[in-house]
């Protein structure tokens, strides 16, 4: 059950990382410390943008509206080496094992105030170097393993598959293949679970762009880029964090006619919040009333009884049913009454799989 989703933004040292990180936070933590040798994680939550949520809440009028959300932990700057100590090396890299999926931002804007740490503009060198530093990370924790094992005074039967997986994920890293491209049996990622590799978690690249380059919709080796993109089977989000700045300060009624101006649909940080969540395989079922109208995470193919545990243990514990409506059914006919009368209200058991968009009540008794 998913309770919490976070994703780490990484990338190398002034590539917008701090921006984009407090554009999707509204954190305002200061940008730029890479330059300042200050080399903390800020952590902070975003709102993932459901305009079910928005209809929900003026149909049921709820004291409170709560959106399904994303903690982001924005990491400092990575540079050539990190893996071996360099910049802020290791410290860093730990920082980001946890997480569920990491962001990549990659830079292709252009900033005579902002020179690029490598000296020129390419996002795919950029994207190799630290997608390098990951495997070399991933590398050096699975020799001192393999190290540990070989090494103890006896090797027991669960460590000689421990050493046997370990070491057909060593070979795959030599080769440049991440952990998360291996072939592994349950029982295999079963033993890997609490090593949280970062060559496991689902990689999104977010390239953020200058003024001049969103407008074109072109950038330098766009389309080296969006092939390598393909191969690895990364999605990408394009953004222009400058863009996305003028419109966080903004007046809402003005931010919409903004974007019309810019001919997009959905803002840039809505899109990277989005693309997270469905990056993932997650869904939002909702719970509606006059105290509350929330968004509740769940992954794809949850059923109803372990959907009612993320509310609450003893809804799970004492389940009974689930009055199920859809969302486009109650938004086409406006009403619960009109629904029941429809034939459209359903009761649903511990079996049913909730679906994306499901407006749910759950009986129990403990």
């Amino acid at each position: 059950m998913i309770m919490s989703l976070n994703c780490g933004l990484i990338g190398l040292p002034m590539v917008g990382k701090t921006t984009i990180f407090n554009l999707l936070t509204g954190a305002g933590v200061e940008t730029s410390n890479f330059l300042t040798g200050k080399t903390e994680t800020n952590v902070g939550t975003a709102t993932v943008p459901d305009s079910r949520v928005d209809y929900l809440s003026g149909l049921f009028k709820p004291r409170k509206t709560t959106y399904a959300q994303i903690q982001f932990s924005d990491v400092p700057g990575l540079v050539r080496g990190s893996s071996q100590g360099q910049g802020v090396g290791n410290q860093f890299l730990n920082t980001i094992r946890n997480v569920d999926m990491l962001a990549h931002v990659v830079r292709t804007f252009n900033d005579p105030d902002l020179p690029h740490v490598d000296g020129s503009l390419d996002p795919l060198r950029d994207v190799e170097t630290i997608n390098m530093e990951l495997l070399f990370a991933d590398m050096e924790i699975i020799e001192k393993r393999i190290h540990r094992i070989k090494h103890g005074k006896k090797v027991k039967k669960e460590n000689e598959l421990e050493l046997e997986v370990l070491e057909k994920c060593l070979a795959a890293l030599e080769n440049e293949k991440p952990i998360g491209q291996l072939d592994l049996t349950e029982e295999e990622k079963l033993i890997l679970k609490n090593y949280n590799f970062l060559t496991e978690e689902p990689l999104l690249l977010v390239v953020n762009m200058d003024e001049e380059q969103f407008k074109s919709k072109s950038y330098p080796v766009k389309d080296a880029l969006e092939a390598y993109a393909s191969g690895h089977g990364l999605p990408v989000i394009e953004i222009c964090g400058r863009i996305e700045m003028e419109i966080s300060m903004l007046p809402d009624e003005d931010k919409e006619l903004f974007l019309t101006d810019l001919g997009i649909v959905q803002s840039g940080i809505d899109r990277l919040t989005q693309a997270a969540y469905d990056y993932l395989g997650l869904i939002s079922f909702f719970t509606v009333g006059s105290d509350e109208v929330k968004a509740w995470t769940i992954k794809k193919g949850t059923d109803a009884k372990r959907a009612a545990g993320k509310i609450h243990s003893d809804l799970e514990r004492g389940f009974i049913k689930a009055e199920v409506v859809k969302y486009c059914d109650l938004q086409e006919l406006g009403n619960m009454a009109k629904l029941k009368e429809k034939g459209l209200y359903r009761l649903e058991g511990k079996e049913y799989i909730v679906e994306d968009g499901d407006v749910i009540n759950f009986r129990f008794n403990v």
